[in-house]
């Protein structure tokens, strides 16, 4: 934002937000301006209309950059999703209008608005702050010998899905498992793509087999996002190599996921957390309900309605603060910073999980002593801190965040390949997803941490090699 012209660039991001609060006395108009509006912050940033796009590689092989996966996963997730819980709120099931005497509760129509308003705010703070920090091309001190590149990337899957195995199973340090699984993951599935592309069927043999086994563990988990995920990652990697292949086999396979997955993590949920059947007999039990599709039309359409948005319970946050609970304020961030403590330093530590659940129960979202999961997700906490101001400022330095570490990850690991695809979507996957301010910060902190101890470590044997 050096000039006057390229601060009114900048403001194109808030125009969406401005005028569904101009149209706020309608909630209907309201809402769809602000949906929409996202869908035009997409537009004016994706293709580059607001600050040029990286230019130093060709497009489909700098997919993992922040502006492109982390955005669209993101505030995609965030702000797009909540078009069928609106619909179910005016009275459509199904795509299908209920009758013409459906009476809408204008109470929760307006508060629907209201929290679409937020998502558009957010999704232009987000960005702001993405685009502010976005300086290409990242000029590193160090590089690594391109031949390789495809053992080391497959070497940094093995090493760190065993170590997370290690963490897994020592007290008091669970919480660094989380981000070396997530790196095996994504460097396992980097390392596929690279065997497939070098046609080395003994890589190949191997890397898939580290991918079937990724993928079985997300099967059982009982969550749909890592089935999502670990399809979608591998089509990104093979895109470069097979553009039209992969459209054409990944984006049905993606849609067809999102068809099949609800009534199979509703069916996999009530065997397996609720009947006490084994993850295995469980994962049957739902493949077969969902093939024959049960209770499919009901179960998609609910889930389409109050799971793959979180706008229902946005509402309820918005409804009880700051009239009935007062704003955090800083009170969330302290929580965070003692999150990062390690259990194994400090065995006395508030159990981070309670203390999210707190501000679920005093939002009266689920009464205490459900089994129902229903933490905050990081815009509602931004809200909950310091309201529409808060969505603002958290969400600003969230997109700054995001862009900021990616640059630092390609500067310390000699590019785009092993700094942004590996080292920043293995560790820092959490900015896709935008957790609970906790566990955000946690992992934040100790995925920084874990990169620098990579590099430390790729440095002391001479694999980054200083330009």
């Amino acid at each position: 934002m050096k000039s006057g012209a390229a601060l009114e660039k900048y403001l194109l991001l808030y125009l969406p937000w401005a005028f569904s609060m101009l149209l706020q006395s309608n909630p209907i108009a309201s809402y769809f301006v602000a949906w929409v509006g996202s869908f035009f912050i997409f537009y004016i940033t994706l293709t580059g209309k607001i600050k040029p796009l990286p230019k130093d590689r060709p497009f489909a092989e700098q997919l993992m950059r922040p502006i492109f996966i982390v955005q669209v996963i993101f505030a995609g997730y965030m702000a797009c999703t909540s078009i069928f819980f609106f619909l179910s709120v005016i009275g459509y099931e199904d795509f299908h209008k209920i009758g013409s005497y459906f009476l809408v509760d204008q109470d929760t129509l307006a508060l629907t608005a209201r929290c679409q308003r937020y998502y558009c705010l957010g999704h232009g703070a987000f960005i702001s702050g993405m685009l502010i920090f976005m300086k290409y091309p990242v000029k590193s001190r160090y590089y690594v010998n391109p031949q390789i590149l495809a053992k080391l990337v497959l070497q940094v899957a093995v090493i760190s899905f065993v170590v997370s195995l290690v963490f897994l199973r020592l007290p008091g340090l669970e919480q660094f498992n989380v981000q070396l699984a997530s790196l095996s993951f994504i460097s396992g599935t980097l390392a596929l793509a690279f065997a497939i592309q070098l046609k080395d069927k003994g890589k190949i043999w191997i890397c898939t087999l580290l991918y079937i086994f990724n993928f079985y563990e997300a099967f059982i988990s009982g969550y749909k996002e890592p089935i999502i995920v670990s399809v979608l990652v591998l089509g990104v990697f093979l895109y470069p190599i097979y553009k039209k292949l992969v459209l054409i086999v990944f984006i049905p396979a993606l849609l067809v996921l999102f068809a099949f997955l609800p009534t199979y993590v509703s069916a996999f949920r009530g065997s397996a957390w609720s009947g006490g059947e084994t993850a295995e007999n469980a994962s049957q039990e739902a493949l077969d309900a969902a093939l024959s599709q049960d209770q499919g039309n009901e179960t998609n359409w609910e889930f389409l309605v109050f799971r793959i948005s979180e706008i229902e319970m946005f509402t309820r946050y918005v409804k009880s603060t700051p009239d009935y609970v007062d704003y955090y304020k800083l009170t969330l961030l302290q929580q965070s910073a003692m999150a990062i403590v390690p259990r194994v330093l400090w065995p006395a530590k508030p159990n981070t999980e309670e203390l999210i659940m707190e501000r679920v129960y005093n939002a009266g979202v689920i009464n205490r002593g459900s089994n129902v999961s229903a933490k905050p997700a990081f815009v509602v906490d931004a809200y909950l801190s310091y309201g529409p101001f808060g969505i603002f400022l958290f969400l600003f330095a969230y997109g700054a965040l995001a862009q900021i570490i990616s640059l630092k990850a390609e500067k310390l690991f000699g590019g785009y390949v092993l700094g942004t695809a590996l080292i920043y979507s293995g560790l820092f996957q959490t900015f896709w997803r935008g957790l609970s301010l906790e566990f955000l910060v946690n992992i934040i902190f100790w995925s920084y941490v874990t990169m620098y101890i990579i590099f430390w470590i790729l440095r002391s044997k001479n694999i980054l090699k200083v330009v």
